[in-house]
């Protein structure tokens, strides 16, 4: 798996995700709000199969 998330996009995934997963956990929304967790893996892996299929990157390529 190639990087394709680059570090802004990483912190706002994690950060939305970490935010959705707490706010589920302490009840302010519902159960729903446990798919942050997909932000938070995509975030930690560095790396979004959604933009695959587009080509996208977020990435510096250091070129």
């Amino acid at each position: 798996m190639t990087p394709n998330v680059g570090t802004i996009d990483r912190t706002l995934r994690l950060t939305l995700g970490i935010s959705l997963v707490a706010a589920a956990a302490l009840g302010y929304i519902g159960i729903w709000g446990y798919l942050g967790v997909l932000p938070i893996l995509t975030g930690s892996f560095k790396f979004c199969p959604a933009y695959l299929p587009f080509g996208l990157s977020t990435c510096k390529t250091g070129k």
